[in-house]
């Protein structure tokens, strides 16, 4: 089979969604599809990744990695990653009507739209078949959170280019409930296209089970030594909400607790004021580090009594955290703040691996920190069954399947 995955990221970028699409390019190449990855070269954090990148993704030759030269595309500003949207879409757009056919074009949603290039791809080769691999919802994300008006010209053309392309998809593939209900409630209620809820995963080759996992050295931070650690790893985008977290580590002090984020976004800011507010001794301490390479990401989760996961009210539907997978590897209890619906609170409901709590529950996130780092017992359960959650039906081994599924149908 010849398949085809379009995402503005990948590897060596630090992007999940990066990650992901290479981990379907090698399990598809290890079944014997040639593969080729349409990527671009700016990167999630902002940064430009340099010209003579090696792609490692060999596999018998199958993999072809065509990186292209686009501008921005990062997350450092708005205008530097519309740029960087729009000259990917230009480029990939141009690249899949000049490829000879595939057999299945698998687009993701970063950018968004960029489903177009598959579509396009088919006008011409009407064989393929073009999946959506939805993991991001526009324009219902920039109007929920007031970057665009809902009644604007601009909304109105987005929206109707989503009921033009849903319904003419060959799958759609999304990452909950909720977000099936929005796309296909809104977009494609009169013709659907075969949708699947398919969670996102973490490979099991990362996170071996009962494996000696050597310290991250950032736990050296005497905020963080000999303190129960509640660690949030990944984008603070806006998407997230940090108030009630803040609040929560201004009633901890003395608790031997602290809160540890590794990662960036638009809610850095927001968080580095907040650390600064709360200043020493007045709260549970609050320590900032950049993001680190993927396989940083067990030492960093070793170390932690608990993992953090946020999400604003708005962004149900809209967003499935990445990190809850590889919290869940690392067999760390969860605790989540944010709306009832998400993938991360049908996780915990489906296998107790965690807590799940609603913005603005100071008093509950307090009390559930509390136990998470006094009660052994109940620890020990939360995390088993964060282990045996990831081993069941998050890893690539339990998800990988239902892709192939949709790809091969």
């Amino acid at each position: 089979m010849r398949l085809t995955i379009v995402n503005q990221f990948y590897p060596p970028d630090h992007s999940p969604t990066a990650h992901l699409a290479a981990s379907l390019a090698r399990h598809r190449a290890e079944l014997g599809d040639d593969v080729t990855v349409v990527t671009g070269r700016a990167s999630y954090t902002g940064d430009q990744p340099s010209d003579d990148i090696v792609d490692h993704d060999g596999h018998h030759g199958r993999i072809h990695v065509v990186r292209l030269a686009t501008p921005g595309g990062g997350k450092s500003s708005i205008l530097t990653r519309v740029g960087g949207y729009l000259g990917f879409t230009v480029g990939a757009w141009a690249r899949l009507l000049t490829m000879r056919r595939q057999d299945v074009v698998v687009a993701m949603t970063t950018p968004p739209y960029i489903a177009l290039s598959g579509l396009l791809h088919r006008m011409l080769h009407r064989r393929a078949r073009v999946v959506l691999w939805s993991m991001d919802v526009y324009p219902d994300t920039a109007e929920r959170f007031g970057q665009l008006d809902r009644n604007g010209t601009a909304s109105r053309v987005l929206r109707s280019v989503n009921r033009w392309l849903y319904p003419r998809l060959d799958h759609l593939v999304v990452l909950d409930d909720a977000m099936r209900e929005l796309l296909v409630d809104q977009y494609a209620a009169e013709a659907p296209p075969p949708t699947s809820v398919i969670p996102n995963w973490e490979p099991a080759a990362l996170f071996p089970a009962d494996a000696e996992v050597a310290p991250w050295p950032g736990y050296d931070d005497p905020d963080l030594t000999g303190r129960f650690v509640i660690a949030y790893l990944g984008n603070t985008g806006t998407g997230h909400r940090f108030d009630t977290v803040v609040d929560a580590a201004g009633l901890l002090a003395g608790h031997d607790t602290a809160f540890l984020f590794v990662g960036g976004g638009v809610r850095w800011s927001e968080l580095e004021t907040a650390r600064t507010a709360l200043g020493r001794g007045r709260g549970a301490p609050i320590v900032m580090r950049g993001y680190v390479d993927k396989g940083e990401t067990p030492s960093v989760l070793a170390g932690a009594g608990a993992a953090l996961i946020t999400l604003d009210d708005r962004s149900r539907g809209l967003m499935s955290p990445s990190k809850l997978h590889a919290s869940l590897a690392g067999g760390v209890p969860i605790v989540y703040v944010g709306p009832t619906g998400t993938n991360v609170d049908h996780a915990i409901a489906a296998h107790g691996c965690g807590v799940s709590l609603r913005n603005g529950d100071v008093d509950g996130l307090v009390a559930a920190i509390e136990r998470l780092r006094t009660d052994a017992a109940h620890h020990t359960a939360l995390s088993a069954a964060a282990r045996s959650a990831f081993e069941e039906h998050y890893s690539d081994a339990a998800v990988l399947p239902q892709l192939d599924a949709v790809i091969d149908g």
